[in-house]
């Protein structure tokens, strides 16, 4: 069983950066494979990043080259840096965790998540 809540979400204006955090409790020496997915309303969950336990790293081709997953074993966090954001990228973003695969990308393979945390970029 894992834990799951994110943080650092907020408002932004359009180019501006955030850095989301998802602490995992008890801890990640569990976890095989951690996401980040956004919804925005009216949409469909989607994945946007996604690290496995060796640190492979896959993105969404529309965040390639602006977002950076990460994850820091000591701190029991998962980390999301986004730079160069988009109004497009306004969205509930959420943690996602699994503990016996690897290489997940769909939200219904995943069996953990934390509550989501709000990013808003303003034109």
């Amino acid at each position: 069983q894992v834990q799951l809540v994110e943080s650092g979400g907020g408002l932004v204006q359009a180019g501006g950066s955030l850095r989301l955090s998802c602490a995992a409790s008890p801890d990640m020496s569990s976890i095989y494979c951690m996401a980040w997915f956004r919804q925005a309303p009216g949409k469909e969950r989607e994945a946007v990043a996604r690290i496995n336990r060796d640190g492979s790293r896959t993105y969404a081709d529309d965040v390639k080259g602006r977002f950076t997953i990460s994850q820091d074993y000591a701190k029991n966090t998962l980390y999301l840096e986004m730079n160069n954001l988009k109004p497009e990228d306004t969205a509930m973003y959420y943690c996602a965790a699994d503990l016996t695969s690897w290489m997940l990308w769909k939200p219904s393979e995943f069996g953990y998540w934390g509550p989501g945390t709000q990013v808003t970029v303003s034109s």
